[in-house]
């Protein structure tokens, strides 16, 4: 909790550092928990202020310059070691999040990846095809159609440029969120990554979901929607088969190793009942130290 004070009163702020828009998702399930991860702060001391600072330890330095180079290496070699470390104080996690966008509706994921990204967050959304759209295919295709037709008359080459492609769709939904001519907003923007199915390496990724933004709990039931994948293949997008196959592809791959290593869970298992047969009365000794 953050305690301020204003005009004589104390009120209490509920700090939402350690909260995020992210909920897991596990495969060949349809269940999601919100917590996904603990971050912990790598630096304890960095809440205090800088007289605390001094008085506590002279010998800590109070400015430390680090070029960005040096940053993105310190990055990468955390990320290569699977650390998970706190981006600027806030909850935003250093290492790269993989967002699962199939069944998100495209607005409201498009507006809390937006948020993440201006705070620092990097981003990869993938099965960007399986995004939903409200409203049937007749009513988006009619729209999207309109939307064609704006245009520069007299130099058409200049803008608007009409994308086709999901992923190139949900980036454009999503720059129109974000101040993107400012430099903050430029940097914002290439932190996102976006991608038709789930390209290597991110088919061995654990990818997450977002709760906020699934159909299931923002769209009644019964209500007409569409696929983004759908509208892109009427509109232009000539690579809708392409995507289906190679996912097709991946998905029997998935399901080969997802039954190894639930044999492999078996057997370890049974290997471990075993060796408790064998040492018999020494279990009670092994107790205390068993993990």
């Amino acid at each position: 909790m953050i305690t301020c004070r204003k005009k004589n009163h104390r009120r209490k702020v509920q700090s939402n550092y350690m909260n995020g828009p992210w909920a897991s998702i596990y495969p060949n399930s349809n269940t999601f928990t919100n917590s996904i991860h603990s971050l912990a702060d790598d630096d304890p001391s960095s809440s205090l202020p800088a007289k605390t600072l001094a008085a506590a330890s002279p010998h800590i330095p109070l400015l430390h310059f680090v070029s960005p180079k040096e940053r993105a290496r310190e990055r990468e070699r955390e990320t290569k070691r699977g650390a998970t470390t706190m981006v600027s104080g806030s909850g935003i996690c250093a290492r790269r999040i993989v967002v699962d966008a199939r069944q998100h509706m495209l607005g409201r994921l498009a507006s809390i990846l937006a948020k993440e990204l201006l705070n620092g967050q990097r981003v990869v959304v993938v099965r960007c095809e399986e995004i939903c759209m409200s409203g049937g295919l007749v009513r988006q295709k009619m729209k999207y159609l309109r939307f064609l037709r704006k245009r520069m008359n007299t130099k058409p080459s200049h803008g608007p440029i009409h994308f086709r492609a999901p992923s190139k769709i949900l980036w454009r939904t999503i720059r129109g969120m974000i101040p993107h001519k400012t430099k903050r907003g430029a940097a914002a923007l290439a932190r996102l990554k976006a991608y038709e199915g789930v390209p290597p390496p991110y088919d061995k990724v654990k990818r997450m979901v977002i709760p906020d933004a699934l159909k299931v709990l923002r769209l009644q039931p019964g209500h007409k929607y569409c696929l983004l994948g759908q509208l892109s293949k009427e509109v232009g997008w000539n690579h809708y088969d392409t995507i289906k196959e190679l996912e097709e592809k991946r998905k029997e791959r998935a399901k080969v190793a997802y039954d190894r290593r639930k044999q492999l869970t078996r057997l370890r298992s049974k290997a471990e009942k075993v060796a408790d047969e064998k040492l018999g009365s020494q279990l009670q000794i092994l107790e205390p130290i068993k993990y």
